[in-house]
């Protein structure tokens, strides 16, 4: 049965940010002290400085704060305590004859505003041309630890599994929900698939961004995406280059947040250039953007995201996650099979396609592989176009995969 609609039982606290903090950024971005970084004009040794300088002299100078609060604030945002941890969230009330409560998780370098583009069509299905029964009651928390919902002085351990609980008191204690459904990409796809996993029975379904099993942070290695193996021998030169490629892609950020977040964090928190440039070459790296990653993220959408990070002081407790997901080991709540028990949609995209396996093969290469038997899988699909941050990239499509999956299981 669809849900009961009842009156919402918080009072909004919109976003503001204190000038003061806006004065302290600028200053510091006007005293950048830039290195040398000669040979890295095709930014072969990582971010380019030319880009990176002109971003920074348009954060100091002409990027407008207060016009991208605003924009945030035309939606409602609440800030709970959850099992004494901080909790932001974002909500679009639902348009539709039985909205379903639906909670969007991220992972990082994202924050929550990189859902903002699907909202809107999830929330109202109608005013964008779709079936007014596919419309869902839209919760877009922070993840602990990463903008609004920090800081984090008393839960130094959280991790995507400890989230997954954290969200389930949230949606159904605090919120009320009987039932709800959830989706993720990312880190958040984990979280995602633990709601899925732990709670099943009270899920309509889930809907996530990629298929990978909840113990992909296991293990002394976790920090080398190859695990230690050596590339094989003899594979075809394209395959090949495609393996160094991904795990180019991959290795730099997940060997420091694994191994040493604290280190790291020092740097990052002190200076907001430095900090752009952590977060601002996966944004480069991970996006499918042709050669022109302004094509994806504007100016002002990539200082929008980076300013979430800094003016709340929480990249530290956001790329410090990663080490609490090997350092605090996922463990199973059952051990039926499939782990995952709650329906499940996978979106697949192009510029994530495995080594050797084209958009065409992608379900089928996912079917094939030991991560399949991990969910109850009831919706797959693969589009060429599309990088890591699918619901901001390919927005559409990712709108009307996730109401693919729900269909029939409101």
């Amino acid at each position: 049965m669809p849900p009961t609609p009842r009156p919402f039982p918080l009072e909004p606290a919109p976003i503001h940010v204190r000038e003061d903090v806006l004065d302290d950024l600028r200053q510091r971005l006007a005293l950048t002290r830039w290195p040398d970084d000669a040979g890295n004009e095709d930014s072969y040794y990582g971010v380019n400085r030319t880009y990176l300088q002109e971003l920074v002299e348009y954060w100091r100078a002409s990027y407008d704060w207060r016009r991208a609060e605003a924009a945030i604030n035309a939606y409602e945002h609440y800030r709970v305590e959850v099992d004494g941890v901080p909790v932001h969230f974002l909500r679009k009330p639902g348009t539709g004859p039985a909205a379903v409560p639906l909670i969007l998780t991220h992972g990082w370098p994202w924050t929550f505003w990189h859902w903002s583009k699907v909202i809107d069509p999830l929330a109202d299905p109608a005013a964008f041309g779709g079936d007014p029964a596919d419309a869902f009651d839209v919760i877009v928390p922070s993840f602990p630890g990463f903008g609004f919902s920090s800081p984090l002085p008393h839960r130094p351990d959280m991790n995507f599994w400890k989230v997954a609980d954290l969200w389930h008191s949230l949606m159904t204690e605090t919120l009320g929900y009987d039932r709800y459904a959830a989706a993720g990409c990312d880190v958040g796809a984990l979280v995602t698939g633990q709601l899925g996993h732990k709670y099943a029975d009270e899920l309509y379904a889930i809907h996530i961004g990629s298929g990978q099993k909840l113990t992909l942070f296991h293990g002394e290695r976790a920090w080398d995406v190859s695990g230690g193996r050596p590339i094989p021998a003899g594979l075809p030169e394209e395959v090949r280059a495609r393996i160094v490629e991904l795990e180019k892609r991959f290795a730099v950020h997940l060997a420091a947040h694994v191994l040493e977040p604290s280190t790291l964090a020092f740097g990052l928190s002190d200076s907001p250039a430095g900090m752009l440039a952590w977060i601002l070459q996966r944004w480069i790296a991970w996006s499918d953007h042709g050669g022109d990653i302004e094509s994806v993220f504007t100016k002002d959408d990539l200082l929008t995201h980076a300013m979430i990070f800094w003016v709340t002081n929480s990249i530290g407790t956001s790329i410090r996650t990663y080490a609490n997901n090997n350092r605090y080991p996922w463990t199973p709540s059952h051990d039926r099979w499939p782990v995952v028990e709650a329906p499940t949609g996978i979106t697949f995209v192009g510029h994530e396609n495995p080594p050797g396996v084209s958009t065409d093969g992608r379900v089928r290469n996912f079917l094939e592989s030991d991560r399949a038997e991990w969910y109850n899988h009831v919706n797959l699909t693969a589009h060429d176009e599309g990088g890591h941050f699918i619901p901001w990239e390919i927005p559409d499509r990712w709108v009307e995969d996730l109401r693919r999956t729900f269909r029939g299981r409101r």
